[in-house]
Formats: structure tokens, sequence, C-alpha cells
């Protein structure tokens, strides 16, 4: 075969390091922004954050200059304000300085001041509130062993997440002949820890302890304790006939009774550990402007940065050298990223503005006016790929009258209606929400009668799909629902 050389002309698509830039930018959330834009300000010496502090120091500074200056006026030798720089042998703190707490503060004297360890401190988790009061029991070397293996397959709820024959094996092999009951024993003292409650084996168990920590004196305690320990299965069917029945007593002993069960907790490590609340920056704020929804960028997050203007100066006076082509590639690399940054911001307002158009019943009637909606709706309207509306709605939160939503929140899935309309999965869990909020305790509505409901209002939706949608709300069924006590 013969070699040749051949010239052929051709076009294709190429991921240019911008493009790549501006769809990572895109799909950012807003901390995950914030901290490739902190990324950004301390490798590029070309980027600056506006630096809007100075005048307000400076103005702060001139009021310091003038306070102390009128203060220097005022004071005069031994008094408050002005200390001399020697005192004399004879004479006390006290008398140069006056200790007394100023009547002009608004703190009271009896208030307590804040504990500084509290600030930004880490929360007590229950593993470590019950690790502080074994540390307080007179134990042995044996039983505070048993002791610890226990606290440590104790769940965040408080209970006993391992059986308690797995711990003794599990003990039997770092300790030579222990017997079971010494195991049973130590699990016991631990049951009289704080919270009450914790430690037990099941919510039988638990509701037990609680009731045996009160005192005898608490009415009904006694009727409490034969009911939760003999008839738990007919208290959670709420069979009331057969409790009245086998503890012959009336209506209202009855409801004495399970009102003081009611009391109790049934999660008593819940109490303490209590996780931190995860706060969600909005992207996008939704506000109503002359009768309009309106859509706009939180200002937060769209930090304003900018180009340093001394640097870009010192580019246009450069030579040649080293250091000014670094200015100059540092230069180029800021302005790719502002404009990604700029672009992403007016991709984010488009498509929510869009969001908003559509959803404007939901922002004025809530969930249950939400209309249907899917990618391709707003892909079609503001000209855009569907990959695009994923990556731009993907961790982007929507401040909304209704609360702060998610972008993904507003798109849903649809339910024919007899009129030839549409219903939003997003409508239909809320009205299932509404309609089981509003049911009789005693009567709960089934997933048949709420299909009955709703075709009754045009919506027609199968029992399997309400049940479906109601298991997605954490709703249970109608007889977990059902309440005759």
């Amino acid at each position: 075969m013969k070699q040749s050389l051949q010239l052929r002309v051709g076009q294709h698509l190429t991921m240019t390091p911008q493009l790549q830039q501006a769809i990572r930018l895109l799909q950012l959330s807003t901390l995950e922004l914030q901290q490739e834009i902190q990324t950004v300000l301390d490798s590029n010496m070309m980027l600056e954050i506006p630096d809007e502090e100075s005048l307000t120091e400076d103005i702060g500074q001139d009021k310091d200059t003038a306070a102390a200056t009128t203060s220097d006026n005022k004071t005069s030798e031994g008094s408050q304000d002005h200390l001399p720089d020697e005192l004399a042998v004879d004479t006390s703190w006290d008398e140069i300085y006056d200790l007394t707490p100023s009547t002009s503060t608004n703190q009271s004297n009896d208030s307590p001041l804040p504990d500084p360890g509290s600030i930004n401190s880490a929360k007590q988790t229950l593993h470590d509130h019950l690790l502080w009061q074994l540390q307080l029991t007179n134990f042995s070397d044996i039983d505070r062993a048993i002791a610890t293996s226990i606290i440590d397959s104790i769940d965040d709820n408080g209970y006993l997440k391992s059986d308690l024959q797995h711990i003794h094996q599990h003990l039997c092999e770092q300790i030579d002949e222990l017997d079971f009951d010494e195991v049973i024993a130590v699990l016991h003292k631990i049951q009289s820890y704080d919270p009450p409650g914790v430690a037990a084996v099941n919510l039988q168990d638990c509701l037990l302890i609680q009731l045996k920590q009160l005192p005898d004196s608490t009415p009904h305690r006694q009727a409490a304790i034969e009911l939760v320990a003999h008839h738990m299965a007919a208290l959670g069917s709420q069979d009331s006939n057969k409790l009245k029945r086998q503890l012959g007593i009336d209506d209202e002993q009855l409801g004495q009774i399970v009102g003081l069960i009611q009391q109790l907790t049934p999660r008593p490590g819940s109490a303490i550990g209590e996780s931190d609340a995860e706060y969600v920056t909005p992207d996008v704020y939704v506000s109503k402007v002359k009768g309009q929804w309106q859509a706009s960028i939180n200002g937060e997050v769209a930090t304003n940065i900018r180009i340093n203007p001394y640097y870009q100066t010192l580019i246009k006076r450069g030579d040649k050298s080293a250091d000014c082509q670094t200015m100059k590639n540092h230069l180029q690399e800021a302005r790719w990223f502002l404009k990604s940054l700029q672009s992403r911001n007016e991709t984010l307002l488009l498509v929510s503005q869009e969001i908003v158009n559509r959803q404007q019943d939901f922002l004025e009637h809530g969930a249950i006016a939400m209309k249907p909606m899917v990618l391709r709706d707003i892909a079609e309207t503001v000209e855009m790929h569907e990959s695009t509306i994923s990556r731009v709605t993907t961790n982007k939160y929507m401040h909304t009258p209704n609360g702060i939503f998610e972008l993904k929140h507003f798109f849903s899935s649809h339910v024919s209606t007899d009129t030839g309309g549409e219903c939003s999965a997003t409508a239909i869990r809320a009205f299932i929400k509404e309609l089981v909020s509003s049911e009789n305790p005693k009567k709960p509505l089934s997933d048949n009668k709420i299909a009955a409901i709703l075709s009754e209002r045009g919506i027609n939706v199968a029992r399997r799909t309400i049940a479906k949608y109601r298991e997605s709300i954490s709703i249970p069924p109608s007889s977990q629902r059902k309440r005759i006590l």
C-alpha cells in the first residue's frame, strides 16, 4: 500500500475550559459556590471583593477619637475614666477605681452572665450523658465493663439495640465466668439513669420503667402499670371495651389511666443530643411587586467580586516580563470566571422566573393549587436543554411566602381530571393531608374513601396511588389512625 498525505476539512464540538467552568458553576449549590468563590479569590491575584468596611471603620475611628477627646476634657484626677500612672503606697485599688456597678447598665445585677464555653460548643450526645452518669456510679471494674458495653449498644432513641444474650456472649470472651444475672443487674442499674426509660428493650419495657419511677402517690400509677404489663396489645389496638372488661373500670377511669400513659416519653433519648438545626440559604427570593410575582437573585449568594483596578492598570503599563505575563494570565482567568458567574445567575433567574410564572396559584393559595410541571415545559419556554434545567434546579432553593422550597419541588407528575385538565401529584398529596387532618379520629378515612372523595372533585386517582402518596408523606393507614380512647 502506497503512503500519501491527505487534507480533510471537518467540524466537531469540543468542551472548552470556559464552557466546562460555566457548567460546573451552574450545578454548584449555594455553599459550594461560596467555597468556590473563596478558592478563586485566594488563587487569583486579579480578583477581589470591594472593601466596603474601610469607610465604616474610618467613621468608627473618628467617633472613638471624638469620644475619647470629650472624655479627656471631662475627667479629672482620681475619677473612674482616668487612672494615675503611679499610686501611693498606702492606697488601695478600691479608693482609685470604683468597683460598684453602674446604674446606667441595662443588664440586671441578678441576671447570670452567659457561659463562654457554651457558645459554639459541641452538643452532648446521649452516649456522653450516660457515660457521665456511669463515672458517678460506684461500680466494680467488671460491672463497669459490662455497663460500658450496654451503653455502647443503646441507640439515639434510648433503646437497647443489641440482645442481652449477644452482649453476654461478647463479654464472656473478655471476662471469665461471667454470669448472665450479673449483666441483667447492671442493666437494671443503667435503666435508673436519666432520662427515664433509657436502656429499654422495647416500648412496653420503656413505659414500665417510666411508670415505676413515678412516685407511689401518683394517681392511677398501679393501674397504668398493670395495663401496660398485661394488656399492651389491647391498648395498641384501641380496644376500649376489652380494657374496661379486663381491668373492671369505667370510661372515666380508663381515660385517666390512658392520659397518664400518654404523658410518658416513647423515645427517651430524643430529649438529649438533639442535632443542630441545618439552615438553608435561598438562592432566589419571590415577592409580589405591583400585583406581579417577581423572582430576584439573593445578593448575599451572588458575591460582588471584581477585578482589581490597580493591578489591571499595572498590566497596561507593564513590559514583557514573566511577572507581567502571569498577571495577564490571571486577568484572563478572572474575566472567564466572572463571565461564568454572571451566566449562572442569569440562567438561574430566567428559570426561576418561569417557574414563578407557572406556579402563581401555588404562591397565592398553597400546595393545593400546585400545577403539574416537568423539566421539558421549562426547557421549551426558555429554549434550553433539559439537562441544563436539571442542573439549575438541583440544590437551589427559593424563598416563597409559603416557605423555602427546592426548585425541584415545583416539578411533579400529573393526574387527569374529569374536565380534561391535569392535577399535580403535589396537589393530591396536599388534598390527602387536608382530608386526614380533618377526619373523625374514631372513623378515619380509608384509601378507597379518599379516592372516592377526590373522584367527586373531578380527580381520578386509583386506591393504590392514594396509598403510595399517603406513604410518601408519612401518613399511616386508617387502621393505625383510629383513635377510640
